[in-house]
């Protein structure tokens, strides 16, 4: 491998024992052969999910952002945040930034808590960490998220009201594959004034990110749930 890539042997193991550690590559004991790790392999698949997942949700999140009013934001779990994936920008014409991504918080955001909820793997990272206080209204303490999470799982949506930045409010819903296991997370994002009506979340509009939420995971094969 050495002498195939021009660099010295010293040089190749030394990225060999990286790659190794990372669980990226996996050396047989007996032979001392290298072959793919179980790491490489997860992050490849990982990845076309994510293409898949943001193939089949395009046209639902266009509609969503149309029947809203609001930005439509699609996230998956990454390097302990959720990393966002998808963006579709509010339907007016105002000066807006496109996200894709950007990385926002697992504890504070509709879309993480979301993810919190119902994937093992974003929980243990969520209670595991440090919860940001971003704002006066941000939960950090660990029963209180657990039992925001508790809430989550029991209607199928999460919500953030001014936790992660002030004057804007969130609702997220899950997004399962044709196992049955969640994928990803779709969600509205807008004025804390237009998402909300008398310091509650407008339900046509928690109506229409569980709606879209279905309907993506209709796509990837999950049935009714």
């Amino acid at each position: 491998m050495a002498s195939a890539l021009g660099l010295a042997k010293g040089t190749a193991h030394g990225i060999l024992r990286t790659l190794q550690q990372e669980g990226f590559v996996e050396q047989d004991p007996a032979s001392g052969r290298y072959q793919l790790g179980a790491e490489l392999l997860r992050l490849g698949n990982s990845y076309l999910d994510v293409h898949e997942l943001r193939a089949r949700a395009l046209v639902w999140a266009d509609d969503l952002a149309r029947s809203s009013g609001e930005s439509v934001y699609l996230g998956v779990l990454h390097q302990q945040g959720v990393l966002i994936i998808h963006h579709v920008f509010r339907p007016d014409d105002s000066r807006q930034v496109l996200e894709v991504g950007a990385m926002h918080p697992l504890h504070s955001t509709a879309l993480g808590k979301v993810l919190s909820a119902y994937d093992p793997v974003a929980h243990s990272e969520a209670a595991e960490a440090e919860r940001e206080a971003f704002t006066p209204r941000t939960v950090t303490g660990l029963a209180d998220f657990e039992g925001i999470l508790d809430l989550t799982r029991a209607r199928g949506w999460a919500s953030d009201v001014e936790e992660t930045w002030e004057g804007v409010a969130s609702v997220a819903s899950p997004i399962h594959d044709r196992r049955r296991m969640p994928v990803g997370a779709v969600g509205i994002t807008g004025a804390v004034e237009r998402v909300c009506e008398n310091g509650e979340l407008r339900a046509q509009l928690v109506a229409a990110v569980r709606d879209c939420a279905r309907a993506v995971s209709r796509d990837l094969g999950a049935g009714r749930f």
